[in-house]
């Protein structure tokens, strides 16, 4: 008997002439590069090293786009940026060992934010496989226990006929939620031997979708119909999903206020009458959320920042919906629902009912108004005013990318992103040398549209090979650095836990010479004449840099009180 799904299975006669004779001088590189093109990539960053040739030669036989960058924790930021403003999985090529581990700080903050990267790494020769110490250049016992207790998944070849299958399956990983980075490596001998296998053609690796338990969403929807005085986190898994306008839906239908993490900014409108904004470090706002008798928790684990550094504790029923299964329920017993945003949102949005209340957008306003005036009784009229210049030379749609410096540390509270997937910082790990790698990024995703890097002059140096990129491919980045003479927000940490700052003192270069040294224009500002200056420089299509020398502070926290 011949079933249907039998004749799917039959290749045509092209096929057949194609899969018996395979164009000649291909490589396993040509594997993975036929995968990855089979698969939707259409860019890859990364760096070449030895082991890795094999993959390199093959771009040249492919029509992927390669971005490279000098430093390859500096190319998995890019990829990290990419797949966050894409929503695909961006390949990372990397050779073996020091370049590997050279990507782990990269590979971390795409884990804590789930970013999906996919990264490729070659090994030694299959021979030194193993453990045994052979004494190969760049050997390391067992490299993949290196990346375990940081991506998501490790996928292992050892022989061409394993490329497709084991990219596949780790492209499908990194795109089932919550997205992250995973790691697939293959042996310099099994990169560089060539090959008869067929070319790779189009490969199916759908993402898993994660759908809520319907009997879990039901009591939600009834505690939230319900509810007195119900109150809506939004973190960064609300804008992974794409869900910001079912968010806003369910908020409207409920008449709850929405507080968006810092990883979560833009999910909710800045100033809907609704929008609770983003000040989490704030006792106001810890002491408003902790009131609600249902708090809805979405795409967030209620982490340290989250949480006002684990000082919050709510009162009422709390709900979570939590793609990421190792932190649901992990800081606060909650009714858990495992699933993606916008699944759970849109099952919410079907059961509950409209909840009218006249008396929440005043409790809003009134809680906005004691958070801005405990701003301005701390003389922050500087941060403020840099704050806002930043804003306004920025164009609405145009993708951020911070650094961990004291502006970012403002913005993540006090800036309004205009739009989900608009503002991006290294929170999630809280690694210096994010901003400007990840800007590129971006950039390679949309050179349409400017794209904004905000660093110190700490975090600036972690990544100011990457001008030389910027300068290469032509970028359309701008670089805000703050320049305030070393680690700003430590020497702060230090003076006020110690007295005094130790070690937070650097000696840095001229910035804006040195930006034009590599022909990218520089110039220097003044608060006063930082949104001219920056919003020309952002007009001005390909990289430039911006420096703004000054010496910021933080608004005083409210969690040691």
């Amino acid at each position: 008997m011949t079933h249907d799904h039998d004749l799917e299975l039959r290749p045509s006669a092209a096929q057949t002439e194609a899969a018996l004779n395979p164009p000649a001088g291909r490589n396993g590189g040509d594997l993975v590069v036929e995968t990855l093109t089979g698969l939707g990539a259409t860019t890859v960053f990364g760096l070449p090293g030895q082991h890795a040739l094999g993959m390199f030669d093959a771009l040249r036989r492919s029509d992927l786009r390669y971005v490279g960058l000098r430093v390859e924790n500096n190319a998995g930021f890019a990829a990290d940026a990419y797949g966050r403003i894409t929503g695909e999985a961006a390949p990372l090529l990397l050779s073996t060992g020091p370049g590997a581990l050279t990507s782990l700080a990269a590979l971390q903050e795409a884990a804590a934010a789930s970013a999906p990267v996919l990264a490729i790494s070659s090994q030694i020769p299959t021979a030194g496989l193993g453990g045994g110490r052979h004494g190969y250049l760049h050997e390391l016992p067992d490299q993949a226990a290196s990346f375990r207790g940081v991506v998501k998944s490790v996928h292992t070849v050892r022989t061409q006929s394993q490329i497709p299958s084991a990219i596949a399956a780790a492209w499908k990983s990194a795109l089932s939620a919550p997205h992250g980075p995973v790691w697939v490596e293959i042996p310099q001998d099994v990169l560089l031997a060539g090959t008869r296998l067929p070319v790779v053609t189009a490969l199916d690796a759908t993402p898993d979708e994660l759908v809520p338990r319907p009997e879990l969403t039901a009591v939600a929807a009834d505690l939230l119909s319900r509810a007195e005085r119900p109150a809506i986190i939004a973190g960064g898994g609300v804008v992974r999903a794409d869900a910001s306008g079912k968010l806003r839906a369910l908020a409207e239908k409920l008449q709850a206020p929405v507080v968006t993490t810092f990883g979560g900014k833009g999910a909710f409108p800045w100033e809907h009458p609704l929008s609770l904004q983003s000040w989490l470090e704030d006792r106001h706002t810890t002491d408003f959320l902790e009131d609600a008798d249902v708090l809805l928790v979405v795409g967030s684990g209620l982490g340290e920042l989250s949480s006002n550094y684990h000082t919050f504790a709510p009162r009422g029923h709390v709900i979570q919906v939590e793609a990421d299964l190792g932190k649901l329920e992990s800081n606060h017993p909650a009714l858990g629902i495992h699933a993606d945003a916008r699944l759970a949102l849109q099952a919410l949005l079907e059961t509950v009912t409209e909840r009218p209340d006249p008396t929440t957008p005043e409790r809003v306003r009134d809680l906005l108004a004691k958070v801005r005036e405990r701003i301005d009784a701390q003389d922050l009229t500087l941060e403020q005013q840099v704050l806002a210049s930043v804003r306004r030379a920025l164009p609405a749609d145009a993708p951020s990318f911070w650094d961990m410096t004291i502006l970012a540390y403002w913005a993540w509270s006090a800036f309004d992103a205009k739009a989900p997937n608009a503002m991006h910082s290294a929170q999630g790990a809280g690694g210096l040398g994010y901003g400007f790698p990840a800007a590129l990024g971006a950039a390679a995703a949309d050179p349409a549209r400017p794209v904004l890097a905000v660093s110190g002059d700490g975090g600036a140096l972690y990544s100011i090979a990457e001008l030389a990129t910027a300068r290469q491919y032509g970028l359309n980045v701008t670089w805000l650095i703050v320049d305030d003479g070393g680690y700003g927000i430590l020497r702060e940490y230090m003076t006020d836990a110690f007295g005094q700052a130790t070690a937070t003192e650097l000696t840095r270069p001229d910035y804006v010479a040195l930006a034009e040294s590599f022909g990218v224009p520089g110039v220097r500002t003044t608060p006063e004449a930082l949104e001219a200056d920056l919003a020309k420089a952002l007009a001005t299509p390909g990289p430039s840099v911006v420096v703004l020398p000054a010496v910021l502070r933080m608004f005083a926290p409210t969690h040691l009180n």
